[in-house]
C-alpha cells in the first residue's frame, strides 16, 4: 500500500482556504466581510424554489436519464435559441453536475492522457487542476493588461506544440475580461483549421455590463460549451449546468456520466426547468452586480487599487496588489486576520503573476462591500 496517486497531487484551491478561515472567524463572532467567494449573494429565484417544493411533494425524486431530464434538455435547447438566435437540438444539450462535472466530461471525452491544452493566465484553476488529475499537460499564456486580459489569435499561433484543446472562459474568471464576437469567432475558426478543440466556458454569461457576451456554438459546432445554473440563476449548492456537445462526442460523454454520476441531481433538475421562467428576478440580480461592481471601481482607487482588470462580465475584480504584497497569498491571510476582510489571492488564478494579485468578489451585499473596502483602506493607509 503506498500514498495518494501523484495524480492527484494538484494545488490547492486556495480561495476555499481563504473560505473557510473567514468562516471560522465567523463563528468565533469576529467580523467578516467577505470579498472572496465566487457566488451569488441572493438565493436560487423564486419559480425555482416554487418548482422544488412541488417537485419534493409529487415526484418520486429518482434517477433521471444519464444526459439529464427531457424537458431540461429542450428548455436549454430553447434558451439557447432565444439569448443567441441558433438552433440546438435538445439531442446535443448534456445536463450536468454542476459546470465542474461537465468540465470533467467534457475533457474525458475530448482529450487522451499526456494530451496539451492551452488555457490563458490568469485563468480558473480548476481547469489546469482537472486536467493535470487527467494526465494532461497544461500549456499556459499570458494574457495580461496590456492585452486587455484577452487571449489574441496571434498568441494562439504562436503556441508551439499546436495544443489539442484550447479553454477559454468569457466573462472571465477572475478578470471579468470577455472576448469580443469578433474576436471568438477568430479564435474558433482558429480552432477548428488547427485541430484544436475549444472547450468555451460561458457559465457567467447573462451577467455582463458591455453587451451580452457570444456563444462558441454560434461560430464553430466542434467546440464544447459548458454553462452552469450556477452563477446568473444563483444556484450554486443545487449543483447543475450543461455542456452543448458536438455529435461526434456524445456517445462518449453518455457513456462517461452514467458511469461518473449515474445522472445530476433529479431534485435540482426539476426546479431548474423554472429557472427560465425568472428572467425579471434575475435581471433585478445583475442590475444590483452593476451597483456594486460602479462602488468597486469608483473606491477601490480611491483606497490606491487602481491597476483593475476591466470587470466586463461576472462579479469580480481583479487588483493589482503588487504596491502592497509579492506575496498575494501571505497578504490575503494578513488582511483576513487583521481586518477581517476575505479576498482571493491571485496566486489561485496566475501561477507566473498572481503573486502580484489579488480577486474581489462584489456578488454580495453591497453594505457588506462598502464596510469591507472601509477596513481594506485603513489597513492599507496603515502600510499593511
Amino acid at each position: 500500500m503506498t500514498g495518494p496517486s501523484e495524480r492527484s497531487a494538484v494545488a490547492p484551491f486556495y480561495v476555499m482556504q481563504v473560505f473557510q478561515a473567514a468562516e471560522s472567524r465567523r463563528r468565533l463572532g469576529l467580523p467578516v466581510y467577505n470579498l472572496a467567494i465566487g457566488q451569488p449573494g441572493t438565493p436560487a429565484p423564486a419559480p425555482v424554489r416554487e418548482a422544488a417544493r412541488q417537485a419534493l411533494d409529487g415526484h418520486r425524486i429518482g434517477y433521471t436519464d444519464a444526459l439529464g431530464l427531457p424537458q431540461l434538455r429542450l428548455a436549454i435547447a430553447e434558451h439557447t435559441r432565444a439569448w443567441y438566435g441558433i438552433e440546438v437540438p435538445a439531442a446535443n444539450v448534456v445536463v450536468t453536475t454542476g459546470s465542474s462535472g461537465g468540465f470533467l466530461a467534457a475533457f474525458l471525452a475530448a482529450f487522451e492522457a499526456g494530451d496539451v491544452v492551452a488555457m490563458p493566465r490568469p485563468g480558473y484553476p480548476a481547469y489546469r487542476n482537472i486536467l493535470s488529475s487527467l494526465g494532461c499537460s497544461v500549456a499556459e499564456f499570458g494574457c495580461g493588461p496590456e492585452h486587455g486580459f484577452t487571449p489574441t489569435l496571434a498568441m494562439l499561433q504562436q503556441l508551439d506544440p499546436v495544443p489539442a484543446g484550447l479553454i477559454l472562459g468569457s466573462p472571465a474568471n477572475p478578470t471579468g475580461a470577455m472576448v469580443a464576437p469578433d474576436r471568438l469567432a477568430e479564435i474558433a475558426a482558429w480552432c477548428r483549421a488547427s485541430g484544436v478543440r475549444l472547450i468555451s466556458d460561458e457559465i457567467y454569461h447573462g451577467i455582463s455590463y458591455a453587451g451580452p457576451g457570444a456563444s462558441a456554438w454560434q461560430f464553430d459546432r466542434s467546440s464544447i460549451v459548458v454553462n452552469s445554473f450556477s452563477k446568473y440563476y444563483s444556484m450554486t449548492g443545487w449543483r447543475v449546468g450543461w455542456l452543448l456537445v458536438p455529435d461526434e462526442l456524445l456517445d462518449a460523454v453518455d457513456r462517461l456520466v452514467a458511469n461518473y454520476t449515474i445522472c445530476p441531481p433529479t431534485l435540482s433538475q426539476l426546479a431548474a426547468v423554472a429557472a427560465f421562467q425568472s428572467h425579471p428576478e434575475l435581471e433585478a440580480n445583475v442590475a444590483r452586480y452593476a451597483e456594486n461592481r460602479a462602488l468597486l471601481l469608483q473606491a477601490l482607487p480611491a483606497i490606491g487599487l487602481d491597476r483593475l482588470a476591466p470587470a466586463d462580465g461576472a462579479f469580480y475584480i481583479y487588483a493589482d496588489v503588487s504596491d502592497h504584497t509579492d506575496n498575494s497569498l501571505v497578504w490575503a491571510r494578513n488582511v483576513l486576520a487583521e481586518t477581517g476582510v476575505a479576498l482571493a489571492p491571485g496566486l489561485d488564478f496566475d501561477t507566473v503573476d498572481g503573486h502580484r494579485f489579488a480577486r474581489l468578489s462584489f456578488a454580495g451585499d453591497i453594505t457588506e462591500i462598502e464596510q469591507g473596502v472601509t477596513m481594506l483602506g485603513k489597513y492599507l493607509q496603515a502600510g499593511g
